[in-house]
């Protein structure tokens, strides 16, 4: 375990809509299910600033502790001290791409 996202809003796709209607983006949302996305745009610790890697050195999964869902990070290999913690934001394929700067040989060109 690396870290667990640190979150206290639950928001619909409606809710999701009006942020990027309002130009505040989905930067810091994460979706758990087909409903529900977590939002830390506002709200939340440092895990909401890993930035995505077609070559993470870690990955996100969600559990379930005392019936609400978390999202944590694990790493997949030892992490040096200096080294940026990543994992693959794992974006739906949409038309509209956006492109990774995530710098790896492997890169995909981009996270959706």
């Amino acid at each position: 375990l690396v870290v667990f996202f640190l979150l206290t809003l639950l928001r619909t796709r409606w809710e999701e809509q009006r942020y990027e209607e309002e130009g505040i983006g989905s930067s810091y949302l994460f979706r758990i299910d087909e409903d529900a996305i977590i939002d830390a745009t506002k709200v939340g610790n440092l895990a909401r600033f890993i930035n995505h890697s077609c070559n993470p050195n870690c990955y996100a999964k969600i559990i379930t502790v005392e019936s609400q869902k978390k999202i944590v990070i694990y790493s997949r290999q030892p992490i040096g001290v200096d080294e940026e913690i990543t994992y693959d934001y794992k974006f739906p394929i949409e038309e509209t791409k956006i492109p990774c700067l995530c710098g790896e040989v492997t890169c995909r060109g981009t996270l959706n």
